[in-house]
């Protein structure tokens, strides 16, 4: 039987769930509170995939001055390579398209390559690094930037 996911804007009732996902996920994960207050964040867009009504990912951007800043993209781990981070792109896409957007930009860990893949297969390409960016391990992270039609 093929699972149902459904993508769908994020809710303060997802906050919770949201922020179990970003323990599993990231090694600085954001607080419940952080989450919470970015539901009243007039810049920011945010999505989840849920599956029987329970959320297994969420992604999410600030639109700040005509681009589209990727915060997060999140898949727990247990959900992962069943094409919910690609569901959840296409979302942020179309949605930053329909605001009319110049592009989406993003940063993720050199180290990350299943991600950075993932995000070239959605026609992100890399336009420099910063160094040291992640504060748990120094490590450097790549930006990528995706032009938007």
């Amino acid at each position: 039987m093929r699972k149902m996911i459904e993508i769908c804007r994020m809710s303060a009732d997802d906050v919770g769930e949201v922020a179990r996902i970003e323990e599993c996920c990231f090694a600085s994960p954001w607080s419940e509170k952080s989450l919470r207050e970015e539901m009243s964040n007039r810049l920011a867009v945010y999505f989840t995939a849920k599956e029987n009504g329970r959320c297994i990912g969420y992604a999410g951007f600030w639109n700040v001055s005509g681009e589209g800043g990727i915060t997060n993209v999140a898949v727990h781990p247990d959900h992962r390579r069943q094409g919910i981070g690609s569901m959840l792109i296409e979302a942020m896409i179309k949605s930053a398209r329909e605001k009319k957007l110049d592009l989406l930009t993003l940063e993720v860990r050199k180290s990350n390559i299943a991600a950075q893949s993932l995000y070239e297969k959605y026609g992100f390409v890399p336009i420099g690094a910063r160094k040291r960016y992640y504060s748990d391990n120094d490590e450097d992270a790549i930006i990528m930037t995706k032009p938007l039609d």
